[in-house]
């Protein structure tokens, strides 16, 4: 399975915000959207992501006065991230996400961005791959098919 079957089945909208937001705008608009992390843009280029992660880490540091701080100042810059395509299989990237401790993924198709994955999307679709092929291999041992 691929990247691609992924973003076909969940869309490809990208939720997005400005640089100079601030924080707790942006962490009002995860909130409405129920996600985890907003693609940071500018002018329609990506130049970064902000994670919820991203806000609890600066809420712990300042002591929950992040008044006047903005998207740019905690977000992870775009030469920082980490990007899948659209071809990649499900397995890598789940390990990808694994090994470098991340739960979103911008997904890239000829230097533009496509979509984004979380974790939660890359192991619903392996578990739902996992699911498929025990029922099938039960069906095989129960001589369904001989």
């Amino acid at each position: 399975m691929l990247v691609q079957d992924i973003l076909n089945e969940k869309g490809r909208e990208l939720i997005t915000v400005g640089a100079d937001t601030e924080i707790a705008d942006a962490a009002s608009k995860m909130m409405q959207r129920n996600i985890g992390a907003l693609l940071v843009e500018d002018s329609g280029h990506l130049i970064g992501l902000i994670t919820e992660r991203d806000i609890v880490k600066i809420l712990a540091q300042t002591h929950c006065d992040m008044k006047g701080m903005k998207v740019k100042d905690i977000m992870v810059p775009a030469e920082n991230l980490v990007v899948a395509e659209p071809e990649d299989e499900v397995e890598y990237v789940m390990a990808v996400m694994i090994q470098n401790a991340i739960r979103h993924l911008p997904i890239v198709e000829k230097g533009k961005l496509i979509g984004i994955v979380s974790i939660r999307d890359v192991v619903k679709t392996h578990v739902r791959k996992l699911k498929a092929e025990i029922h099938f291999l039960k069906e095989y041992i129960s001589d369904k098919y001989i």
